[in-house]
């Protein structure tokens, strides 16, 4: 229900994340000899189909409740862009028993707060509410996703919603509308081609049949998952799960077509011109995705040295892009850019994108940025990262684990993203014990193997004539 995009490198990184934030946000200077924190996930399937997932957390009196539903953008087609979004609206319209806005009314008045959000892999629903209310959004939850209703005007009210929606935090933004086009040039076949909130022909377009024959489709017990973290007994909350969610009937998960992307050949560019005051120089390169966190394949270990080397180069405030380009620390010794960034993800469906960006300073091209921007990664290819590059970034993926414990929500996001992606509940752990073994050879290794010009997609967004 909120907005999908929050700020640039927010909506940049949801490119490549299937649903995720940022994995190097802390900074620690001695290295950590440990493996990520020990929790006890407890994992069951109902007789319908559905997921039960269960994490106790005895910290604080409270609970995250979560339904995920294995479908987003991804799964849309052609001419029907943004329909995974608008179910997720119109779940809120009520059910037989349940008259619109009553569900979050309902929650406010057990002490709780609810939202949802869809991404290009899934849709998820999530309340946190005092432990002891559980149950009461359980049954609130399950009723929703089996008998959610919404008559035909309640449907075009909702569409004029999300239609202002796109146009408020996509088309008034230059740099939203410049990511659409860069999107859709990276990507020819995928769905991950499309927005997620759609465009806006396609909402134009849309039919509340279309979102019932949706919601029909692909919310069945088979395709979600329930997620609690939190003060909870185990056995209860299978009890809960079982009786309320247990009751929906089984359904057919639909087949899911392959969707391969054709292999790039050449070079794309795109310039697009809007209202921005500074220009942005955007930069993705197609690379090898993680099949499974276990999986020794050479495309899998690629990735995780890969996502290793995005901590290299935008890892934290002394990183070598922030330090060359911003900083002006680099072999020309002086500042290129106002803001740099780069990120690689191994969650989601989606086939990803080493990104780079960054914006100049007056004076300097975007062809110039772009340039030491290459320079960067190229350095990396020809001279390598030390040890102790490598073990900060470590460091901060370890730590970033351990605080993540102190929210119950992250906790219980991460085990939906898990299930999402059909990895074991252990991932965090693997992950690190992965990433540990990954050296500095293999991140020099592909620095110089996956950024040629071939895979490259490059976007340039320059001030429309007026805006500056």
């Amino acid at each position: 229900m909120k907005p999908l995009i929050h700020s640039l490198k927010h909506h940049l990184r949801s490119w490549v994340a299937a649903c995720g934030a940022g994995l190097f946000a802390v900074s620690i200077a001695t290295p950590i000899h440990a493996s990520a924190p020990t929790v006890s996930v407890h994992v069951s399937t109902l007789d319908n189909g559905m997921t039960v997932i269960v994490q106790p957390d005895r910290r604080a009196p409270t609970a995250v409740h979560m339904v995920w539903v294995r479908v987003g953008s991804m799964d849309e087609v052609d001419g029907f862009s943004g329909l995974a979004h608008v179910v997720e609206h119109m779940l809120f319209k009520g059910t037989p028993t349940l008259t619109e806005g009553e569900f979050s009314r309902r929650v406010a008045a057990l002490g709780g707060r609810d939202n949802a959000f869809t991404s290009r892999d899934v849709t998820a629903y999530h309340q946190q509410i005092p432990a002891d209310r559980l149950v009461d959004v359980m049954r609130l939850e399950a009723d929703r996703f089996a008998n959610n209703v919404w008559s035909d005007e309640a449907f075009f009210t909702e569409m004029d919603v999300i239609k202002e929606e796109r146009r408020q935090v996509v088309e008034e933004s230059a740099q939203s509308r410049m990511f659409e086009v860069f999107q859709a040039t990276a990507f020819l076949a995928h769905p991950t081609r499309r927005p997620i909130i759609g465009w806006m022909s396609d909402l134009q377009s849309l039919k509340p049949d279309d979102a019932r024959a949706f919601y029909r489709q692909w919310y069945v017990p088979a395709n979600a998952a329930v997620v609690v973290v939190g003060d909870v007994d185990v056995d209860q909350v299978k009890a809960w799960a079982a009786q309320y969610y247990g009751a929906i009937p089984a359904g057919v998960v639909p087949d899911r077509k392959p969707q391969t992307e054709p292999v790039q050949r050449g070079t794309r560019r795109i310039e697009y011109r809007g209202a921005t005051d500074r220009p942005l120089v955007l930069m993705g390169y197609k690379a090898p995705s993680l099949s499974h966190p276990t999986a020794d394949d050479p495309a899998s270990v690629d990735a995780l040295a890969l996502l290793l080397l995005s901590g290299v180069l935008d890892g934290h405030s002394a990183a070598r892009l922030e330090r060359s380009l911003v900083q002006g620390q680099g072999l020309t010794g002086r500042r290129v850019a106002d803001s740099v960034g780069a990120w690689f993800s191994v969650t989601g469906r989606s086939p990803p994108l080493f990104m780079l960006s960054g914006s100049p300073v007056e004076g300097v091209t975007p062809a110039e940025l772009e340039q030491a921007l290459r320079a960067e990664v190229r350095r990396v290819a020809e001279e390598g990262v030390t040890e102790a590059e490598l073990r900060r970034v470590k460091n901060q993926w370890i730590a970033n684990e351990v605080f993540k414990l102190d929210s119950t929500f992250a906790q219980a996001r991460e085990l939906g993203t898990y299930w999402t992606l059909g990895w074991p509940m252990e991932t965090a752990r693997l992950l690190i014990d992965r990433l540990q073994q990954i050296t500095p050879e293999q991140v020099q290794s592909v620095a110089a193997r996956y950024f040629d010009d071939t895979q490259l997609t490059v976007g340039v967004l320059l001030p429309e004539e007026g805006s500056r």
